[in-house]
């Protein structure tokens, strides 16, 4: 009986690590097939690419091009933003800079509204943390989302309808005072920019601005007091950025992982953060972990069959 339950025991084993090996395996070829297929005739239609189609048998070029080594973030920790650049709200008046400093700590966004790839996620990744810390816009801190884009100015509607959609993705009725959707002419938003460090840059091929993704916290008075990178932030972060920010403390440096907003077209060999890429390489390494995860299995089981056979010829 111990025979057969043992003979059960090795068969089940050697099953359950088949299948996890063939899943494994199978998983792994299908992701670099549809990779491949998929970059012979790709239609990008996510909201981080601009449709765009292309051949990759198109001979290409690696590495950043020129427009991204011109753009960045800057830490310009200890620098004072420009309390005089005059800015227009999303309810079509003119408003200084200054008119939000004063009172408590000010989180700002620089991004462009009618951005199709990186400035939604910044502006969702910000949203999201905020509704995980138990401060609030208006009372705690407020939210500057500046666009950097100057043909917005004259599109106050385009800042109106991005207030009311991430007032309702907040969810905290009481706190439209403290969100703020800015537009400005270039020589305001060039004031601006320039003291935060933010550098971007128009790509007449793709129709679109190269910068990088990520926000800055100001203390009450206007000074930049923190930097956090890319589109996913710490609630824990933000809420002891605001704080210190509201003691007037100015954070240090932190090392920069920067989240370019670029359009990928290997028909130009033009180069950019490719969302996709990330997501393969992601899933890659879930496969691998499930791999090791089956090596260890098998290796365990192996181990407990072997002492299992010791002890029985030892009782023989």
């Amino acid at each position: 009986m111990k025979i057969r339950k043992g003979n059960k025991s090795k068969r089940i084993t050697k099953a359950v690590a088949f299948v996890i090996v063939s899943a494994f395996t199978f998983s792994l070829l299908h992701l670099f097939t549809v990779s491949a297929l998929a970059q012979k005739n790709e239609h990008y239609n996510s909201p981080l690419y601009s449709p765009r189609k292309y051949d990759p048998s198109v001979d290409t070029s690696v590495g950043l091009p020129e427009a991204l080594k011109k753009i960045g973030i800057e830490q310009k920790l200890g620098e004072q933003l420009p309390a005089d650049a005059v800015l227009r709200d999303e309810n079509g008046r003119d408003v200084q800079l200054g008119s939000f400093f004063g009172k408590r700590p000010v989180i700002v966004a620089f991004v462009y509204y009618e951005c199709p790839m990186l400035c939604n996620q910044v502006l969702n990744g910000l949203t999201g943390s905020l509704k995980g810390i138990s401060l609030d816009a208006g009372k705690d801190f407020d939210v500057v989302a500046i666009s950097f884009d100057a043909r917005e100015h004259e599109k106050s509607d385009i800042a109106k309808s991005k207030k009311a959609g991430y007032m309702e993705r907040y969810g905290r009725p009481g706190t439209e005072n403290g969100w703020h959707f800015l537009t400005g002419t270039q020589a305001e938003l060039d004031k601006v920019t320039n003291a935060a460090g933010f550098s971007y840059k128009w790509d007449e091929k793709s129709e679109q601005f190269a910068h990088a993704g990520g926000i800055m916290i100001t203390t009450p008075e206007g000074k930049l007091s923190r930097y956090l990178f890319g589109i996913d932030y710490s609630p824990k972060d933000i809420k002891f950025g605001v704080m210190e920010s509201s003691n007037n403390k100015v954070g240090s440096a932190v090392e920069q992982l920067l989240l370019y907003c670029y359009h990928y077209d290997p028909s130009t060999g033009k180069y950019g953060v490719a969302v996709l890429r990330i997501m393969r390489i992601g899933g890659i390494a879930t496969l691998a972990a499930m791999g090791l995860m089956g090596f260890v299995f098998w290796r365990r089981n192996k181990a407990k069959s072997e002492k299992s056979g010791k002890v029985k010829e030892g009782k023989g």
